[in-house]
């Protein structure tokens, strides 16, 4: 049975993002999966990171019978503007990882990770190949980070390792600069799960009283989402509803929307409850604003919403979408996207909600997870 140690940027719970698709699906593996270190001054800006401060110090738990997880400790800040004391950070990190190794009987795993930060950790965790699974232009989140540093991590990173996937062909591109092995494999969707939407589900009871049409978005509430669109919508069609599902990031500005009565936010919902609400949507939307982090992005919902079967309404980012513009209703003005939602609204007829089902299928993380488990079987990574 293969050994692989992931260091991930999301924690298992609450949200499966591809990280735990990815794990919770390699054939005969063990894995020790290590949800990501806080910042020592995280609870400064948010008093519910205290608790994450000393989750390293708890047993790990399996959410599944061949992964464990455990929590990585926490690390000084500003990492992303200092080399060294990004340094320093990785090497501590990679101390907490060896002892959970050893507790394990992890020698030499395959060493699995998602962050240009852990270029200065790899060299001290032993392990018989290295993967990067680049999920997205991390250098484009801006903050309190030196881009340039972030991107020459990565790149540095990238030229370490074995395999390298991303989930964009233009991460891909840029990465093949270090390592002409990069391939483009972009996300998918918990197929099973989500055509459970093209299928009768009760009414939640947050949806009951909502009119008819209803437009739908599900997934992260951040800055780069096109609000403005759905805001212009909103005034121009007072009624139709507008549902969101999904937490409130820093820096995403919805006051205007929640001044609306026809806008209504539902907040984080657990995973396996989303096709009850997908199955009384309408119309699904996809909303990335024009920007460097929307243009490399790989929406998880996009593919989610395929799998649905449901009419959807989407800008024109990120590029992966074009693929699939016969199927969708693509904006690119405010005026246009009211025109486009009226237009899904009859894109109901049976062919055209059997094709999207199809390519939801054929985007299933079954089927990404093998891909690339055959790249790696054929690199002997595997």
């Amino acid at each position: 049975m293969k050994q692989i140690v992931c260091l991930a940027t999301s924690p298992w719970f609450p949200i499966p993002t591809r990280k735990q698709q990815v794990m919770s699906r390699i054939p005969d593996a063990e894995i020790l999966y290590f949800d990501p270190s806080v910042s020592v001054i995280a609870p400064l800006k948010d008093k519910k990171a205290c608790p994450m401060l000393t989750a390293y110090k708890k047993e790990g738990f399996r959410p599944q019978k061949n992964i464990t997880v455990y929590s990585l400790p926490p690390v000084l800040p500003f990492f992303n503007k200092s080399r060294a004391i990004n340094r320093v950070n990785q090497k501590r990190i990679a101390a907490y990882v060896r002892k959970i190794m050893k507790r394990h009987g992890f020698e030499k795993p395959l060493l699995w990770v998602y962050s240009p930060v852990t270029v200065d950790a790899v060299e001290h965790i032993p392990h018989s190949a290295l993967v990067y699974d680049c999920v997205d232009r991390h250098s484009a989140y801006g903050g309190l980070m030196d881009p340039a540093l972030v991107d020459a991590e990565e790149l540095e990173l990238a030229g370490k390792c074995g395999m390298v996937f991303a989930t964009a062909a233009s991460l891909a591109e840029r990465l093949r600069a270090a390592n002409p092995k990069a391939r483009f494999i972009p996300n998918g969707a918990n197929f099973e799960r989500f055509y459970q939407a093209s299928q009768p589900q009760p009414v939640p009871s947050e949806l009951a009283a909502l009119p008819h049409p209803i437009f739908g978005f599900v997934g992260a509430l951040q800055p780069c989402i096109e609000y403005g669109f759905v805001e212009h919508a909103a005034k121009a069609h007072p009624e139709w509803s507008f549902v969101w599902i999904g937490g409130e990031k820093p820096g995403a500005d919805v006051s205007a929307l929640k001044a609306l009565p026809n806008c209504h936010f539902l907040g984080l919902k657990p995973n396996e409850q989303l096709p009850q609400y997908l199955a009384h949507f309408d119309v699904c939307l996809n909303l990335f604003a024009n920007g460097p982090l929307s243009k490399d992005v790989s929406p998880l919902k996009f593919y989610e919403y395929l799998a649905t079967g449901k009419p959807i309404v989407s800008t024109r980012q990120p590029d992966q979408i074009l693929q699939y513009a016969p199927l969708i209703h693509i904006a690119d003005t405010a005026d246009e996207f009211v025109e486009k939602c009226a237009e899904a609204l009859s894109d109901t007829q049976p062919e055209r909600v059997r094709a999207r089902i199809e390519e939801g299928r054929k985007s299933s993380w079954d089927a990404r997870v093998e891909q690339m488990c055959e790249i790696l079987r054929s690199e002997k990574i595997l």
